[in-house]
């Protein structure tokens, strides 16, 4: 039986979205949530990176737009964005730290949007998100990218889980309209 929830999709579908009032409602419910998601920062009708929004409204640079020029420090690049990983782990790890796995009074919810090539920079956010999946009183509401390219490891991981459940685009766009 599926305990944890993850959307697919391609980038603009409504994943975030979708997250973001499952989330309201949850809480509308009274039911105990925490996590993060991941927001477009624009500038003059420009994206120029993203930033990570916890569910406590603290929010923190994933990424931004990078030069093409290479600097002497080490950078993690996804395309054209340089991800800050200090700034991610320095918001999120405390969030997926503080999931209290045997006891009643831990959240049961937890929301990570996304796990995806700029997340999976961070050897301790993977590390995280296992202890979470295997949280016996903790549900993820989570998503990840369609698979491309060069599989992630995680992200595969996740997908073959028996306690796994996820919706593709299609099921993420018919969610959407029924939410709407």
């Amino acid at each position: 039986m599926a305990k944890h929830v993850f959307l697919t999709g391609p980038p603009g579908i409504g994943k975030t979205t979708l997250i973001q009032k499952a989330t309201e409602a949850l809480k509308s419910s009274g039911v105990p949530i925490d996590g993060f998601y991941t927001e477009e920062v624009r500038e003059g009708g420009r994206r120029i990176g993203f930033d990570v929004v916890t569910l406590s409204g603290r929010r923190g640079t994933l990424s931004r737009l990078g030069s093409d020029s290479s600097t002497a420090r080490r950078e993690y690049r996804v395309g054209q964005y340089i991800v800050d990983l200090v700034s991610f782990e320095h918001l999120v790890l405390p969030v997926l730290r503080n999931v209290d796995l045997g006891s009643d009074t831990g959240k049961n919810v937890y929301v990570i949007d996304e796990i995806g090539k700029m997340e999976l920079f961070s050897r301790s956010f993977i590390q995280a998100v296992r202890q979470t999946l295997t949280g016996s009183g903790t549900t993820i509401l989570g998503t990840i990218p369609i698979p491309k390219g060069k599989p992630l490891g995680l992200v595969e991981e996740i997908r073959s889980r028996r306690d796994v459940m996820v919706f593709n685009e299609t099921d993420v766009c018919v969610l959407f309209a029924e939410l709407h």
